[in-house]
């Protein structure tokens, strides 16, 4: 599984991954220099996640003409020199801009690296492929992450952005060597590539992606003040234990292609959503020993994680016809989960019911994604009963 084209798609990932959180870390260190406030820098967080709900379906529906591996090629380029643009922004503005910009590629790589990914390895082995891809995110948790806070705080963030100018770099010499030429599909008119969206299938899917792991977000965006104010860990320790956060995530990712490739994608996605529904029930409730909570936040990454191989395998082979325009847009749905997620598990903190709240809101967001998988098994068995009634 370690061929030299999964891996070109990996570090693309890793790179993706680490601009796309780190500035969680850096958000003070951004704000100080640019002599703005916190809340103000939180803006390019939203910017970002912008750019990537907008370039998803544009970039890929643009590039429908071209071969898989000039499409990546092209994405990664754009990626390198937008976030180049972070590097020298001078201003709120100028660094508005070049995040929503940084985020365009974001949804179209991984979407269209997914359905490349499926199409190295045998069929068996496709949702194991589309995992060892998004390995680079969660690795980026772990190594990328802390080392892009650890040198905005003590170097500069401005050093954060060229590490990630970098990485774009390496992954564009590296689809161009490593990544072998794949044929591209029969073009599509546009008008022909949208009419998957009428499916109610299509809309079931994305529901369960912009809901279902929206419960992660909601127990993720408020982790910090969870471990520090409730947990009672030393600040200094968050690092760490976000750390171990990712290596969770590694690991379930991992699990999550096995259980898509033995199982249907459909299940795998059902049962891991119950998993996390259970997770973040028990969070709740253990958060105050300190120990129990260390091996529940490696846990609970693993079992959040682990759902995006099923859940975008599940994507490609319901739209076979225009995979990568509807694999590039379950990634924005992932990206409006972060936004509800974090959105909806503040609600209660703002009301003044305290840190362990926001697990019992990612637990309802996960069991709605349970309830939205089990509506497509139902919606494929009646499908499947009509079908057979006809023959």
């Amino acid at each position: 599984m370690f061929k030299k084209s999964l891996i070109a798609l990996a570090i693309g990932g890793f790179g993706i991954g680490m601009t796309e959180f780190v500035m969680m870390g850096i958000l003070p260190d951004v704000a100080k220099d640019l002599n703005i406030t916190i809340p103000q820098a939180g803006h390019f967080i939203s910017a970002y996640a912008l750019g990537v709900v907008i370039g998803a379906p544009i970039l890929v529906g643009i590039a429908g003409n071209y071969s898989p591996k000039k499409i990546l090629f092209s994405l990664m380029i754009a990626f390198t020199v937008f976030n180049s643009l972070s590097v020298f922004a001078s201003s709120y503005g100028l660094m508005l801009i070049s995040r929503l910009l940084s985020g365009l590629p974001h949804g179209a790589f991984f979407g269209v690296g997914a359905v490349v990914a499926s199409r190295l390895v045998a069929k068996e082995k496709a949702a194991s492929a589309v995992a060892m891809m998004f390995s680079g995110l969660t690795v980026a948790n772990i190594i990328g992450i802390p080392l892009g806070t650890y040198v905005g705080h003590n170097i500069s963030w401005r050093y954060t952005f060229m590490i990630v100018v970098v990485i774009g770099l390496i992954t564009v010499l590296a689809i161009r060597f490593w990544l072998p030429k794949i044929e591209k599909s029969e073009p599509i008119p546009i008008k022909q590539a949208l009419k998957i969206f009428k499916r109610t299938e299509l809309w079931l899917i994305l529901g369960i992606t912009a809901i279902g792991t929206g419960g992660f977000f909601a127990w993720y965006s408020y982790i910090t003040p969870l471990l520090t104010e409730v947990s009672g860990f030393d600040n200094d320790m968050v690092i760490f234990i976000l750390m171990l956060a990712g290596l969770g995530m590694t690991c379930g990712n991992v699990l999550g292609g096995k259980l898509a490739d033995t199982f249907s994608p459909i299940k795998a996605t059902a049962i891991l959503l119950s998993a996390m529904t259970l997770c973040l029930i028990t969070i709740s409730l253990i958060a105050p020993i300190q120990w129990a909570m260390l091996l529940m936040v490696f846990v609970t990454g693993a079992f959040a994680f682990s759902t995006a191989p099923s859940i975008q395998m599940l994507m490609i082979k319901s739209a076979k016809e225009s995979e990568m325009l509807a694999s590039s847009v379950n990634q924005a749905a992932f990206n409006i989960a972060n936004a509800v997620g974090a959105y909806l598990g503040g609600l209660p903190i703002a009301a003044g019911y305290g840190y362990t709240t926001p697990e019992l809101v990612g637990a309802c967001l996960a069991f709605g994604g349970i309830l939205l998988s089990i509506s497509v098994m139902l919606l494929r068995k009646k499908r499947a009963k009509l079908t057979a009634q006809q023959a």
